[in-house]
């Protein structure tokens, strides 16, 4: 799996990451039906081609370029975006379900602003 989406992005959802995206494989954008329906924005695994466009443009760094960078305690959220698919109603329900698990998991976490997540994330 090459590029994780992590906590950080969980009340952001930015679509800057779409953006420079060159493949369009991360999901949903803000013109799909699921957009307003997801807590995060998910990578597609198999449609990535790990050019590392989205790392930079994220201004939450919610992005990890591999599953060994991805911190320990987000590690959940690996198969999260592994799971999704984008117009699959059981596939999103299920990768939905892991990212409501690991908000209930860190309350200390989800309450720090999202643009300040990420820097929290070396503490723990």
């Amino acid at each position: 799996m090459p590029f994780i989406i992590t906590d950080p992005c969980i009340g952001t959802k930015d679509s800057a990451c779409v953006d420079v995206c060159p493949v369009d494989c991360i999901h949903p954008r803000k013109d799909e039906p699921e957009f307003e329906q997801t807590t995060i924005l998910y990578i597609h695994p198999e449609e990535c081609i790990d050019c590392g466009a989205c790392v930079p443009a994220c201004p939450v760094a919610a992005i990890y370029e591999s599953i060994d960078a991805t911190p320990s305690h987000q590690k959940d959220l690996i198969e999260a975006n592994t799971v999704y698919r984008n117009c699959d109603a059981d596939a999103m329900a299920q990768a939905e379900a892991i990212v409501q698990a690991h908000i209930a998991a860190h309350p200390e976490l989800m309450a720090i602003p999202a643009a300040e997540r990420q820097a929290a994330h070396a503490s723990h």
